[in-house]
């Protein structure tokens, strides 16, 4: 069999923000557990509220991307916590118009088009070769980011060659 096959995950790095929610909610937690101990037992009850949507809330700060290349398929599956994983985006790569960095001058089009519905998939790290795909889905174009390592581009410029650019 010539089965094509790539998988990877790519951690998403947190931003500022979301470091920052993270932070705030703790901190609110403690404090009103404090209150509520020392004070007035209302504030347990919404330390209480607040810990069970910090329980629902902090898992979806700490992302991972898996991408499963199969045979000309790109599935990405998102994993909140490392615990939950949930197939977020499945791509046909015979309908891809192009994949190229997206600093490069191929996107420039692309780029202009205020219609195109981008998703990121990417580590978020501007430092790191993120590349874009340009895919028609369903009723639009999506420009798809995401962090390929050489052996899933190479994949991929396997099932779609004058598609795939590395400048």
């Amino acid at each position: 069999m010539n089965d094509a096959y790539s998988e990877l995950l790519v951690k998403k790095e947190q931003t500022i923000k979301e470091k920052a929610i993270k932070v705030l909610v703790i901190t609110l937690i403690v404090l009103a557990a404090v209150v509520g101990i020392l004070f007035t037992p209302i504030a347990l009850v919404v330390a209480v509220v607040l810990g069970v949507a910090a329980y629902f809330l902090l898992p979806n700060l700490d992302l991972e991307f898996e991408y499963l290349y199969v045979n000309g398929e790109l599935d990405i599956d998102r994993i909140a916590s490392r615990a939950k994983r949930k197939r977020i985006k499945s791509l046909d790569l015979s309908k891809m118009e192009l994949m190229a960095p997206v600093q490069s001058h191929r996107l420039d089009y692309q780029n202009h088009n205020k219609n195109i519905k981008v998703y990121d998939f990417s580590s978020g790290n501007p430092s790191h070769k993120i590349y874009a795909m340009i895919i028609p889905d369903d009723k639009e174009v999506c420009k798809v980011l995401i962090e390929p390592d050489m052996e899933l581009i190479k994949n991929i410029e396997k099932s779609c060659p004058r598609k795939v650019f590395t400048d």
